[in-house]
């Protein structure tokens, strides 16, 4: 196995890039593809983004019912953006329900007619594809009922088809790209990553393939599999999986890119059990969302994990609910797309990292407050 990368402080440029080790390969097939990667990292390792959101808006619209269509509360994700949308639909003024879609198709579509069956004013999809469950959006929406998304499509903003108000989401592309190219600058152009996915959404679909063509990019790097394995079943099929490919691919593999951090919940203990060293083994593990608490715990350990692009779930939430006020004042969505931030263990204790959570350091709350008129909460 190789000697695993150690992390410096941030560099000048205020980010965490990575410093390799004196014994990890040169970067000499492709120094400026290399260049770039690390200067990417360092972008999106700078802690404290300033707000690029929205400053204005319609005021609160009233009393409304919002349910919130979770596609599987046991998924860090939208567990978590829907407690924090819940938390915004407080703070302005609006009754809030969760349903659970349970992992599975049928328990979506279960879910989402049961929240028609609310009468809500407006649903939330909380990592509900739209496309899986066009039909029922479809006739929610021809009910009048007003539809925002939480990665409910592979890009952010309004979607035509099924008529959904806008998605919010980070840019799964840019998203993808912070995690390829952190494997690439921590490697030194030397990665062989397998990547996996869960081909049942669209968003998981397009950052894996964004992941690959960057690794694809590198002279040195390689792509050795892409591993299609649902995220509702990842308690039964990641642990022999992960083993089967460690027997496969041996010293080759040695790095991981998924689109959650589900999968390494399960993958850690088959790596245990192979005897690869939590701190200076090799798969080193990076994933493209969302963020969860044992991620923050394995990368803060170093245990078998040494990134997370993590989405902001807390923001998110807000967004959700001032997109939703925005639909019912017939105005157009804010169009803010938040940026990709890295999280690694030289930046750890910065943007809400220190309790495990990404919480951005730029007052967004009290911001979409004074937007809705309610800044006395």
């Amino acid at each position: 196995m190789f000697v695993l990368a150690v992390f410096a402080a941030a560099c000048g440029g205020g980010g965490a890039a990575p410093e390799t080790s004196s014994t990890a390969a040169p970067a000499a097939v492709d120094d400026a593809y290399v260049r770039d990667a690390k200067a990417f990292v360092d972008t999106v390792t700078t802690p404290g983004t300033p707000w690029t959101g929205p400053t204005t808006g319609p005021t609160a619209q009233g009393k409304k019912l919002i349910v919130y269509v979770s596609s599987d509360q046991r998924n860090g994700g939208p567990q978590g953006a829907g407690d924090r949308a819940q938390e915004a639909a407080g703070a302005i003024g609006w009754d809030f329900r969760i349903l659970d879609g349970q992992g599975s198709v049928q328990g979506r579509t279960s879910a989402l007619n049961q929240a028609i069956a609310l009468k809500p004013d407006g649903i939330i999809l909380g990592n509900v594809d739209t496309l899986e469950q066009s039909p029922v959006i479809q006739r929610a929406a021809g009910l009048g009922i007003k539809i925002v998304g939480w990665h409910a499509a592979a890009a952010p903003g309004p979607i035509a088809s099924p008529p959904v108000f806008t998605n919010v989401s980070t840019d799964p592309r840019e998203v993808a790209k912070a995690a390829a190219y952190y494997a690439v600058a921590d490697s030194n152009g030397t990665a062989g990553v397998i990547l996996f996915k869960d081909s049942i959404t669209t968003i998981s679909t397009l950052k894996t393939d964004t992941s690959a063509e960057i690794i694809r990019g590198c002279k040195g790097c390689k792509v050795l599999a892409i591993e299609d394995t649902p995220m509702g079943d990842l308690a039964n099929r990641m642990p022999g999986l992960a083993t089967s490919l460690l027997t496969r691919h041996r010293d080759a593999w040695t790095y991981s890119i998924a689109v959650n951090d589900l999968y390494f919940d399960f993958s850690a203990p088959s790596l245990q059990a192979a005897g690869v060293d939590p701190a200076t083994g090799r798969p080193r593990q990076i994933s493209s969302g969302d963020g969860s608490v044992t991620a923050f715990q394995r990368i803060r350990q170093r245990r078998y994990q040494i990134g997370t692009v993590a989405e902001p779930l807390r923001l998110q939430g807000w967004m959700c609910i001032d997109e939703l006020n925005r639909a019912f004042a017939a105005q157009p969505p804010s169009g803010f797309v938040p940026p990709p931030h890295l999280f690694i263990a030289a930046n750890l204790d910065r943007d809400g990292g220190k309790d495990n959570v990404y919480e951005p350091e730029n007052g967004y709350k009290d911001i979409y407050r004074k937007i809705w008129g309610k800044s006395g909460n």
